[in-house]
């Protein structure tokens, strides 16, 4: 990776292995990216001192990597190399059918940006969101301080939308803000309405957001083909894999969806 003159550089440490959470029987581990502005991973930069940390967050997310909390990775296992970083150049992006219908099954949603702050109404969606789709799945029993490192606290430029169906809450997507688009961190959304497709719809608000600030890329973090939890990704194209190195268009007659 070239480190830009611009900004601080930028250093890496590998994790322990772990237990893989999409493939459950593999042995994962991760690279870490921090800079000196943030002399301890996990802590949060000083006020004022966060435009370095924007500019090389951005060219990570460029090169592959995905931010949790404060801690910024890309997938570094010994063995398997099943994630491919994915994201959608949103001015070639064309829906489906199917992606049609969302858009206008869910048009009369209102879209509300927030900064990243607590607020329990998001919190008891979040976790009937996990108890439904993500049962024992380790986040499940999630605290309230947890989902705020999880998803709250962030040292760069995060918001969260919020979309209502007049005064109900029916789903909340985390955002980063690149300097080239947005990183899709996390979505949860009300797990009581069955084929609803919030989640495709909440994709399609952040191309449209993407495309009304012209920016060029939204990135969609991980996709592996062994996961039924990642095939709604590949249903978005054109899209685009970073692989070997560099963004290259990934070929639908090539990727498996089960």
């Amino acid at each position: 990776m070239r480190h830009n003159d611009d900004f601080a550089p930028i250093h890496f440490y590998a994790t322990a292995p772990y237990t893989c959470s999409y493939l459950p029987e593999r042995a994962a581990r991760s690279q870490v990216a921090f800079t000196k502005i943030i002399e301890t991973p996990g802590e949060v930069p000083e006020a004022g001192r966060d435009t370095d940390l924007a500019t090389a967050y951005s060219v990570l997310v460029q090169h592959g990597f995905r931010r949790s909390g404060t801690f910024v990775y890309r997938p570094h296992c010994d063995e398997c190399c099943s994630c491919v970083p994915v994201r959608l150049p949103v001015q070639r992006f064309v829906p489906d059918r199917s992606q049609r219908r969302a858009m206008q099954r869910h048009a009369s949603l209102s879209a509300h940006n927030h900064p990243p702050a607590f607020l329990e109404e998001h919190f008891l969606l979040y976790r009937r969101y996990l108890l439904s789709r993500h049962p024992r799945g380790g986040m499940d029993n999630d605290s309230r301080e947890q989902y705020r490192q999880f998803l709250l606290q962030s040292p760069v430029d995060t918001f969260l939308v919020e979309f209502r169906d007049g005064e109900t809450l029916r789903m909340v997507s985390v955002i980063d803000r690149l300097q080239d688009g947005f990183s899709s961190v996390y979505t949860f959304y009300d797990p009581d309405l069955p084929h609803a497709s919030l989640g495709t719809y909440g994709v399609l608000w952040q191309i449209e957001a993407c495309r009304g600030l012209r920016l060029p890329n939204l990135y969609l973090g991980y996709w592996i083909a062994e996961s039924r939890k990642m095939a709604y990704k590949i249903r978005f194209r054109p899209i685009e894999g970073y692989l070997d190195g560099r963004w290259r268009e990934l070929e639908p007659g090539k990727l498996a969806t089960d």
